[in-house]
């Protein structure tokens, strides 16, 4: 089949492909969890400045206090997306053992058909706890993991790459793995799924491990996988600080600032060129960028905040990936954590801030680099 956004190497034209969180809507495990009607937006709401020049709560512009039931939600996400060069969504996939979280929303994608705009799994298979109010070891949902349930995943996963949406690299379907190192024997699941696609006719997906944390620095070869995607902010290269910053020490102790005693911080530019400076290994990395990270709304205590970050400063990071992406061997793709991850402080959609800054200085930077690469051909 072929796709309507088939991503290849070494081209003059970039790809950019933001996350998508679908976690903006209620659900019967979320209200027995969190109490009734709760959705991402309590967290986000809830959140308050840590210290002086925190910039707290994010609060939704252009799109409002969006419910993800709604249909005309999907088709304005994917209208302001497209305006601003972002080409696709990277739908967060819960999948627990045959049992599905936080569905309806692809649900409807794929079952409308609409909207036209393209699309790929990243399966996050972490267990579901209540680390978001500091209860971390208490697990509401396990992650289980069976060569049956093997099978049955790949036989779903396979029914969504046959939409002709379904985000391709080289003609082949993308399949991202948050925490692929955690899958107990991952080249024999790998080797099952792909048993399956090629049963289904379907051509072997490109399978990429997010790389994040300290024990997901490796060759993705050895898990049987074709590639990384280096998330943004990658855990394992941060520089984090806070007891070595005078600054928010001393705000600390003379409680100014206590609640953000719990809690680490880092910069956002510097982080930006960590990660642009990062030597290349021998096998494919896509690089991601944020536009920023503060999680301290879903934490009590444990969050990170990546201080200084201004569209401008985003916009040089997007030019730094997407200048690697186009004069490296790899597909000519780069990732944006994430389209709407609120209380993360991670979102491209417009806040009251900052409005349609940080979309503006994607768009930018991306065409800067295509531009210039046109030049020198």
């Amino acid at each position: 089949m072929e796709s309507r956004l088939s991503i290849g190497r070494g081209h003059d034209r970039l790809t950019s492909v933001a996350f998508y969180l679908p976690q903006f809507h209620p659900v019967p495990e979320n209200d027995r969890w969190w109490g009734a009607g709760f959705s991402e937006w309590h967290n986000v709401v809830r959140a308050k400045p840590l210290f002086p020049g925190h910039y707290q709560p994010h609060l939704p512009a252009d799109l409002g206090f969006y419910d993800l039931r709604l249909p005309e939600t999907s088709h304005a996400q994917a209208q302001l997306a497209s305006e601003y060069r972002v080409e696709g969504f990277c739908y967060y996939h819960y999948w627990f053992h045959g049992e599905r979280l936080l569905s309806a929303p692809l649900d409807r994608v794929l079952q409308s058909g609409q909207p036209s705009f393209p699309f790929m799994l990243c399966w996050a298979n972490e267990n579901w706890t209540r680390s978001w109010d500091g209860g971390a070891t208490t697990v509401l949902m396990e992650q289980r993991y069976s060569a049956e349930d093997d099978i049955e995943h790949a036989r779903w996963l396979g029914a969504a790459f046959q939409d002709d949406r379904y985000i391709r690299i080289d003609g082949r379907p993308a399949l991202l793995v948050y925490r692929a190192h955690r899958l107990p024997a991952a080249p024999q699941t790998v080797e099952r799924w792909r048993r399956v696609w090629d049963s289904m006719g379907i051509a072997q997906p490109y399978l990429a491990a997010v790389e994040s944390f300290p024990d997901e620095l490796g060759d993705p070869a050895e898990l049987g996988f074709d590639g990384v995607v280096a998330f943004a902010p990658q855990w394992a290269r941060l520089q984090l600080r806070f007891k070595t910053n005078r600054v928010l020490r001393m705000l600390a102790e003379r409680h100014v600032i206590p609640a953000a005693l719990g809690h680490s911080y880092a910069d956002y530019t510097a982080t930006a060129l960590r990660a642009a400076r990062r030597p290349n290994d021998h096998f494919e990395r896509v690089e991601t960028v944020t536009p920023g990270w503060d999680n301290t709304p879903r934490r009590r205590s444990g969050g990170l905040v990546l201080c200084h970050s201004r569209p401008a400063e985003y916009g040089r990071w997007v030019e730094l990936a997407s200048e690697r992406a186009l004069l490296s061997d790899g597909p000519s793709l780069i990732m944006v954590n994430a389209w709407n991850e609120w209380a993360e402080g991670a979102h491209l959609e417009p806040d009251r801030r900052y409005g349609h800054a940080y979309l503006q200085a994607h768009r930018q930077a991306v065409e800067r680099v295509e531009a210039a690469r046109q030049r020198s051909a």
